[in-house]
Formats: C-alpha cells, sequence, structure tokens
C-alpha cells in the first residue's frame, strides 16, 4: 500500500466507466491521458479496477498487479503505488451493474492539485461538508438550451 500523509491528501474522487466488451481498450489512448494526468502531478491514481462480465453473469475483477501487459500497457508502471481502496462489496455492486458480455474500469484518484487548498482549510479548523459534481451531459444540456434561448430571443 502507498504511503499517504492524511495531513497532506487532497479530495478524492472515482468513476465507472463501462465498454461493450469488445471495444473495452484499457491500453490506449486513456492510458495516455491517465498517465498524463498525473505526470504533471494533477492527481495521484490511488486504485484502479477492471471488470469483465461474462455472458453467464460471472464477474472477473482484475487490480493492475493482476493483468498482464497486453490489457493495461503502460498503466503497469501504477502499480507499486496503488493503495488499493475499493473493497469487495464496492466491486460486487459495480459487477451486478453490468450488462453480461461488458467491461468496466473503477477509478479512484486524488485530486493532488487541491491538496495544498485543502490541508490549509483543514488547519484552519475547517471541514468539508457537502461536494458534488455535475454531470458533462448536465452541462451540454445547459449550455444548448441557453443558446437556443439566445437565438429565439434574437
Amino acid at each position: 500500500m502507498t504511503d499517504i500523509n492524511v495531513d497532506e491528501l487532497g479530495p478524492v474522487d472515482y468513476l465507472v466507466v463501462r465498454f461493450p466488451a469488445e471495444k473495452a481498450n484499457f491500453s490506449g489512448e486513456m492510458a495516455t491521458e491517465l498517465k498524463a494526468l498525473i505526470d504533471s502531478n494533477t492527481i495521484r491514481v490511488l486504485d484502479l479496477v477492471m471488470l469483465m462480465k461474462g455472458e453467464d453473469g460471472s464477474v472477473e475483477a482484475l487490480e493492475l498487479r493482476d493483468a498482464d501487459d497486453s490489457e493495461i500497457g503502460e498503466l503497469r508502471a501504477l502499480e507499486r503505488d496503488l493503495a488499493i481502496l475499493l473493497a469487495e462489496e464496492d466491486i460486487e455492486d459495480i459487477g451486478e451493474s453490468l450488462e453480461p458480455g461488458s467491461a468496466a474500469a473503477v477509478l479512484v484518484w486524488e485530486n493532488t492539485w487541491a491538496a495544498p487548498f485543502g490541508s490549509a482549510v483543514r488547519r484552519s479548523g475547517g471541514e468539508l461538508l457537502g461536494n458534488g459534481r455535475i454531470p458533462t451531459q448536465a452541462l451540454i444540456a445547459a449550455i444548448e438550451a441557453d443558446r437556443d434561448a439566445a437565438t429565439k430571443g434574437a
């Protein structure tokens, strides 16, 4: 497990991305972009799990250490730094939601860019009361609605 200094920890997020099994390519463009975020110290990957759901409904979960290089490519370099935070129950819940014959990637990361601010808030006695994320699809819909309204009003 990676050594995590809790006094300097930034906000932690996760995402689950689903793919049809024949289109899952964890070693291609996604790996390159993830590596760029890590190299720029924007994020630190804390956990990364790949799931495959068979046609029979069985779910196979692979941590990076269990996958071969053809599946993960340059992500292999992350293996030594992972904290392995996801619980078996988390993986089971995600696997249950997948369609047979599909695959998923679960990524947990620390927003290292925000760590100094988060540390300052905690040292000042502040605590996080809530956070959230606006889905990209919702932003796109709002922007398009504003554009439509501006067009109709012009």
